[in-house]
């Protein structure tokens, strides 16, 4: 991973070059969001979620930085719901201009709206709406989490190959499940495939008991179909439809195969090591806002390491630009769209055991890209900040 930087590293030392002293300062800024009562307390949230991803980012970054004199530190800040989002925003941006935010949407667009982050570089590592790259977008505000139309992208294509074009959905009523559905079938109409049916997920019956009465009642007016997609992003009920559902089907989405940012079955291209290193430290396995918060510092560390600079304008315009790519351990050098801030990235699709595919599919060509071909493209997208 740190191959290229070593090198880089070495030779400026090799030639007695001068180092200007480089300092970044971060700050993982958490804004604490009480959770609704689901069915099921099997996975609890770790306590660290998030915040331990900065940390491995933190660790990976210095790595590099003691060949090359640079400093980094990291700070945590957790706000109560309760407590005053603004103010920490604000003491944030004062103790530096980067910042990892793992808040809802309309938090992070407060911070970034805040007149002292007007020239900071925000990291979005958690909130996967898609209104933040698009009408709501703003250019001091980049993404590492991927959006939900990236992950459904990433799904429908994947239906596309094995030609499970019949589909129906059930969808839960948190917000969450609302716009993951709605990613659902945005991808569904962009890849030509059918929505025969949808329900909602209504009922509040203990299914750690009667999943095998409800479950296949709720599904059996949908006929036959191939696939049944769930959206449960709150993990609350979609656990008890596999194996129950009336027509005997695959499920996919939020739960069977699900499309997913990281997950502890990526195996492939180094990231076993990383995963390794990250259980060393954090002692459980990586989720996806562990990923999205340490891919936020590693590419902070990578366009320090290619700029020497720790001016936020020289890295934005960096880590924005054609010549950045970050080692993520998927497969593929990552790097950022320039019109509206998001990480371009492969999509695992995995099941709780393996990696079933790894998207882009061979075959969904772009003319840029193949990563190009999971989200909102260039050209129907409604960011316009990126452009001023």
């Amino acid at each position: 991973m740190f191959r290229f930087s070593f090198v880089l590293a070495a030779l400026a030392l090799a030639s007695g070059a001068t180092q200007a002293e480089v300092a970044i300062s971060v700050t993982y800024l958490q804004q604490e969001v009480e959770r609704p009562p689901v069915l099921s307390n099997l996975d609890p949230i770790p306590e660290d979620l998030g915040m331990a991803g900065a940390e491995l980012g933190l660790a990976d970054n210095l790595t590099t930085a003691k060949f090359l004199g640079h400093k980094y530190d990291l700070t945590v800040t957790t706000v109560p719901e309760s407590g005053d989002w603004a103010q920490a925003a604000r003491q944030a941006l004062a103790n530096g201009p980067f910042v990892i935010l793992d808040a809802p949407a309309q938090a992070q667009l407060e911070v970034a709206d805040l007149p002292e982050a007007a020239g900071a570089v925000l990291f979005n590592a958690s909130a996967p709406d898609v209104s933040l790259r698009e009408a709501e977008c703003r250019a001091n505000l980049l993404h590492t989490l991927p959006s939900d139309v990236m992950r459904t992208d990433a799904l429908a294509q994947f239906l596309v190959k094995r030609r499970w074009d019949e589909i129906v959905l059930v969808a839960g009523e948190h917000p969450g499940d609302q716009a993951f559905a709605e990613a659902l079938k945005y991808s569904l109409q962009k890849f030509r495939l059918k929505l025969q049916a949808e329900k909602t997920w209504v009922f509040d019956a203990d299914l750690r008991r009667n999943a095998a009465q409800e479950v296949p009642l709720f599904t059996q007016d949908f006929g036959d179909y191939d696939v049944l997609l769930v959206a449960d992003e709150l993990d609350d009920f979609g656990r008890y439809i596999p194996f129950n559902t009336w027509e005997p089907r695959p499920v996919a989405g939020s739960e069977g195969l699900q499309p997913v940012t990281w997950s502890r079955v990526v195996e492939q291209w180094g990231a076993v090591q990383m995963q390794n290193r990250f259980a060393d430290q954090a002692g459980r396995a990586m989720r996806p806002k562990d990923y999205a918060a340490w891919a936020a510092y590693r590419a902070l560390g990578e366009a320090v390491t290619r700029t020497q600079s720790d001016d936020p304008a020289v890295l934005r315009d960096y880590i924005l630009s054609d010549d950045f790519e970050l080692a993520g351990f998927k497969g593929r050098a990552m790097n950022f769209r320039a019109w509206n801030g998001q990480l371009r990235q492969p999509i695992p699709l995995v099941t709780d055991r393996a990696v079933v595919a790894m998207a882009p599919l061979e075959g969904f060509l772009h003319q840029r890209t193949e990563l190009d071909t999971l989200g909102i493209d260039e050209a129907e997208s409604q960011c316009q900040a990126f452009k001023e």
